[in-house]
This record gives C-alpha cells, structure tokens and sequence, in this order.
C-alpha cells in the first residue's frame, strides 16, 4: 500500500461568499522520487467548512488504487469528526447533532465517507496560518480559487437542481 500524505484547506471570501479549496498530495515512490498533486477549484457561493470538506473529499478521490493516508487539516471541524467521533454519533442519530438539530453539509460528509472508503486514513489536525509550509500553500490554492473569475455553482449549498445545472 502506498503512503501519501495529503495538507488541504479551505477559503470563503465572507462566510457565505466566493470560495475554494486547496489540495496538496505527496507520496514517495519506491524508486525514491518524489510525486506531487495539486488540486485547487473555486466556487461562487459556498461556506469555509463546505470548502475544507471538499479539500479533503477531492484529494481522496484523487487517489487511483488504496492508500495508507495522512490527511492534514487546519479545520478542527473536519478533523475532529473523525477524531472525537462525531461522525459515527451522527450517523446513528440520523445525521443529527442532537435530537432535533440537524448536521449541516451531509452530502459532503457522505461524499467524504465514500472517498475514505478503500483507504486507511488518520486525521492530523495543524495550526493555520503558523507557519507550517505545506499548509500554507493550500491556503495559498483555495484563496486564489476562491478569487478566481471561473468559479463553479456549489450545487449542495444553493439547493439549485442539478438538472438545470446540466443545461
């Protein structure tokens, strides 16, 4: 199995606004070369934690056959659904945080649970904007997706019908 280790993030130009993720991949080969990915993308109304959501989503789905996977993020909400398990509570609550109070961004978390799902993945949570090279140039990706003329309809978040997005 290979071993990759994924930095991701995200961005939203005022909370909801314009924003973006960012998406680095690194794995060394057995050859000892070193392989890179990166993946960034820009949406025109959408919220930070969708965007972190999708860094992480996106960055799996990248993957081509199963891996050993540590996925760095600076958002404790990504980091400690999986870490505190929360997921696994929301999921037996019927994606409720409590009785009645609904999780927000299901689809993305189902997404996300697919894209884990041939893969053994940890979740390192890191300290944004501190310094830390690789997290900072996720950071770097989703700001300038997010500021991007070409930015993508987040379908989950503005309930627009996928079938007129098709038109």
């Amino acid at each position: 199995m290979k071993s990759v280790v994924i930095y991701t993030d995200g961005s939203a130009r005022r909370n909801p606004g314009n924003g973006g993720y960012g998406a680095l991949l690194r794995y060394t080969a057995a050859d000892g070369t070193m392989h890179e990915m990166r993946l960034s993308q820009g949406f025109r109304l959408t919220t930070n934690n969708r965007m972190e959501l999708l860094g992480v989503i996106v960055a799996l789905e990248a993957l081509k056959e199963p891996c050993e996977v540590v996925v760095h993020t600076d958002s404790q909400y990504v980091c400690n659904a999986f870490t505190q398990g929360w997921i696994d509570k929301w999921q037996q609550r019927g994606w409720k945080k409590t009785k009645s109070e609904p999780v927000k961004n299901v689809d993305l978390w189902k997404r996300l649970l697919l894209a884990l799902g041939q893969h053994r993945v940890s979740f390192e949570w890191v300290r944004g904007h501190a310094g830390v090279e690789l997290n900072e140039e996720c950071d770097r990706l989703a700001t300038e997706a997010a500021d991007s003329d070409e930015l993508a309809v987040d379908v989950g978040y503005e309930g627009l019908d996928q079938a007129v997005m098709d038109l």
